[in-house]
Formats: structure tokens, sequence, C-alpha cells
């Protein structure tokens, strides 16, 4: 349930209410609401995976995420907002919710309230698994989050080539432009290069997956790359190695017809 919060004034026959303009779904007019007085909210209990700490701030930015967008069936936080450390550029927020939502209202409603950046996006459940099914990226993302409920996430991998193909074109730019790009683009680009790898072979695709795969096969420790301190001759060489193995087997399952 979203709460907002308003001061009770004095009118000239009725006494009233006043309310932002701006505000979120649930509070359009002719709705009808419950006006009570405010006591401290109740604590929400998230349901944390593979996340063994969050730092004290994060978490009331966490429990004040839920309370403003609990009108959907369920919110998701996932991404760099999770790791050790305030290095994240902005708030990844996945709302599962069969309605119509305006993604852009709300990032601009919180990023408002809250001062930061964020990333909505809305699904419905069916959508969020069909991701999973076919996306590995989805897969790393929800390796590690915060739910405002528990969600069942049961899935079987589905290897479309030519969804592969367009994901493998997201990693080609390091390649081509290495110098011009920060430390954190990289390890965005190598991060999609590591996970379809995975993908590829049917194992598990997570964050520490992801980094062990980067050290293994491109020779480089993740936060370097992150820091952009990197052995570009060497990286380059690992890097432009997978990635045409990982081309020609995509390309492969293309050309034999299969999706």
């Amino acid at each position: 349930m979203v709460i907002l919060v308003g001061k009770v004034s004095k009118g000239t026959l009725m006494d009233q209410i006043y309310i932002p303009k701006e505000r979120p779904l649930g509070f359009e007019i002719g709705t009808h609401v419950i006006i009570k007085p405010t006591f401290e909210e109740e604590e929400i209990k998230p349901v944390y995976c593979n996340i063994d700490k969050l730092e004290s701030v994060k978490v009331m930015v966490m429990q004040k995420i839920f309370s403003e967008l609990d009108f959907a069936d369920n919110i998701i936080i996932t991404g760099s907002f999770l790791e050790k450390g305030f290095q994240f550029n902005d708030i990844d927020v996945i709302l599962i919710d069969g309605r119509k939502i305006d993604s852009n209202k709300i990032e601009l409603n919180l990023g408002r309230l809250l001062g930061l950046e964020f990333h909505i996006t809305v699904l419905d459940y069916p959508s969020l698994l069909k991701g999973l099914e076919t996306d590995p990226l989805y897969q790393a993302m929800l390796s590690r989050y915060i739910a405002k409920k528990r969600i069942i996430m049961k899935y079987k991998n589905e290897i479309n080539y030519k969804v592969l193909d367009l994901h493998l074109l997201k990693s080609k730019p390091l390649m081509e432009n290495f110098d011009y790009l920060t430390g954190n683009q990289k390890y965005g680009m190598t991060r999609n290069l590591i996970a379809i790898f995975l993908f590829l072979n049917n194992r598990k695709v997570s964050n520490e997956a992801i980094n062990n795969e980067i050290k293994k096969l491109l020779k480089e420790e993740t936060e370097n790359i992150k820091q952009n301190v990197i052995n570009k001759a060497i990286f380059l060489k690992e890097y432009k190695g997978l990635y045409n193995k990982i081309f020609s087997r995509i390309l492969d399952g293309v050309k034999n017809g299969s999706e």
C-alpha cells in the first residue's frame, strides 16, 4: 500500500487535505482512499537472494522504494546498487505487475524523492520467466536481488541463436573503441560476453561465475577492468579469441536453422 502524507487544512464548509499533483498510481482523482493519523511505518521484511549484507543507508533507500511502489504485485531491486560501496550510477528496479504502468513517471517521482537515478523495468511474471529462459544477462541480473515478496523462478535455458547474436553485438565495441571506453563500459561489455559464454555452455550465469571466468579466460581481474587499468595487449588478444569462438558457434546455430 502506497501512503501519501498530507496536512488537514481548515475549509469553509468542510476541512480538506492537500496532496501533490505528481503522485504514484492509485491516487487518481475520484479514487476512494482511507484517511488516518500518521504513525511510524511498519518495517518491511524483504527477501534477500545471495546478499550477505547491505549498508544501512541502502537499507533505508530500499525500504522507501518498497513503500512508494507498494501498488505493484512485487518489487525486485538488482544491479550494482547491491554491491559493496557506493559506486553505482543508478538503481535497477523491476516491477512485477500485469497492468500498464508508466515507468518514466515512476523514475521521475523516485528521483525527485530520493535524489538518485533509477532504471525501472515493468514486467508481468510470464515475461520475467521468458527473459530468464532466453537472456543470459537476465540470469546474471537476478542471481542477486532483494524482493518485496518471495518469488519462484523456475526456468530452463532456451537457446535462441538469433537473440544471442543480437546480445553479442553489445560486446563488439570494446574491440573497436578500446581506448575511448571507460572502465565501467569495458566491464559491461566483458560481462555480457562472459554471460553468453556461460549460457551457451549451460552453466550457471551469476555475478560470481562471470567474474571467475573473466579472470580465468581473459587473464584479468574484474576490479582492474572497472578501474580501467588493464594489460591491453593480453586482454584484447584473449577477448578477441573468445568473441570469435562465441560468434562462430552462434553463426553455426543460425545457419543450421536453430532459433
